[in-house]
């Protein structure tokens, strides 16, 4: 199972509410209560901190899961997606237990799960899904999963619950009910995302600020390239750097890495120089951190093109001290640097999945075409290219 993108496989056509819902009326042979939506997600800055206590910077994509419900009496969860096989799946509310495995239906049925466990009278419902987030490319498909089930369970038993709620709830869905040991991030940007901003989300507290990032207004543009390279960390890679920041954390005396200031970051890591891997992972995630306060001060001035070198710098990072990018990423990265990019880095849990790219508007198409030929000559898949627009959080559509 992956990080962040083991849910409903992508379609490739658009939809939106009405079509969902009749999806949903011939599954069910009844039209549903309500519609749902809620989003993919672009991480700008600040990558694998969230579960450091630290900063991070996602931003709402246009791909959208959505969500078609309504609520059951009998405590029944019957779930539907249009772009897996298999049919319906079934379930007892009252008989769901965290467990390996489940496939894309565990998500949904863990929020179901988690919101029980905090108490919450949330019963039976009939869910069809419909989705246009690239599954397997670092854009938090799961995510988007969770928080429109999240969502619409919300609305169908009037629970009157805030985005935040809903982020931490899906969040708890995912590590327990799902076994995955992701941060905040995905399921908050999902959650609480505005038309035109980055989301500055500081992980320890949950306190976020919306910081305006009007790329068409500055001629900029923010290319997403889909390596199509999918990460699968089952292996335990995305838990085993976790255990090592952990690790640094206990060595250095605090509590978590947000702790260790960058400042005194030359005297914090010759303390783990008996664990040179862990040395690596919290030189990451402390310089990671700054970089996150470095966009959002330059984005504050309306210096928007010199957050560039940062994200080239947190890809290095990530490469050489984390550790966790590829030849697919790195070629997108490289290339598009060398074709005039103002920077670039790869984007999510690693291994695979997209990078992203700032450009001058002029030069998008110059650096597109850059990318696609580098691919080709390395006998690499096509890479799929397309411009990130910062879009919103989830939201009912009907």
């Amino acid at each position: 199972m992956t990080v962040h993108e083991a849910a409903v496989p992508a379609t490739e056509h658009p939809h939106g509410a009405p079509r969902t819902a009749a999806a949903f009326r011939a599954v069910y042979g009844a039209a549903p209560e309500g519609v749902w939506a809620a989003p993919g997600r672009v991480n700008l800055i600040g990558e694998h901190t969230d579960y450091n206590d630290g900063f991070v910077m996602p931003l709402a994509l246009p791909h959208t899961t959505i969500a078609a419900a309504s609520a059951r009496p009998d405590g029944v969860l019957r779930l539907h997606s249009g772009g897996a096989e298999g049919g319906v799946v079934e379930l007892r509310v009252d008989d769901l237990r965290p467990a390996s495995g489940g496939g894309w239906a565990a998500y949904p049925a863990g929020i179901a799960w988690a919101m029980r466990e905090a108490g919450l009278p949330v019963g039976g419902a009939d869910l069809h899904f419909d989705s246009t987030v690239p599954t397997g490319a670092g854009l938090s498909s799961s995510a988007a999963l969770e928080v429109v089930t999240a969502l619409a369970l919300n609305d169908l038993y009037a629970l009157g619950l805030e985005p935040l709620r809903l982020a931490r709830l899906a969040q708890r869905a995912e590590n327990a009910f799902v076994g995955v040991p992701c941060g905040i991030m995905d399921q908050t940007a999902a959650a609480c995302c505005t038309p035109g901003h980055a989301l500055f989300l500081d992980a320890r507290d949950l306190s976020l600020r919306q910081v305006p990032f009007d790329l068409a207004g500055e001629g900029l543009r923010l290319l997403v390239v889909d390596t199509r390279v999918k990460h699968e960390l089952g292996d335990g890679a995305y838990a085993e750097r976790r255990a090592g920041c952990e690790r640094g954390a206990r060595a250095l005396g605090v509590s978590a890495l947000r702790e260790v200031p960058h400042a005194l970051l030359p005297e914090a890591l010759p303390k783990l120089a008996g664990e040179p891997v862990v040395q690596d992972l919290v030189r990451h995630i402390v310089t990671e951190n700054h970089r996150v306060e470095e966009v959002v001060a330059r984005l504050d001035a309306g210096d928007t093109r010199a957050i560039g070198p940062l994200l080239t710098e947190g890809h290095r990072s990530l490469r050489d001290d984390f550790k966790i990018s590829c030849v697919e990423l790195d070629l997108a990265v490289d290339t598009a640097v060398a074709a005039g990019a103002l920077g670039a880095r790869m984007t999510g849990g690693g291994f695979g999945g997209s990078a992203v790219v700032l450009v001058e508007e002029a030069d998008a198409q110059r650096v597109t075409d850059a990318v696609t030929t580098a691919f080709a000559a390395a006998g690499h898949t096509a890479p799929r290219i397309f411009t990130a627009v910062p879009g919103a959080g989830a939201c009912r559509l009907a």
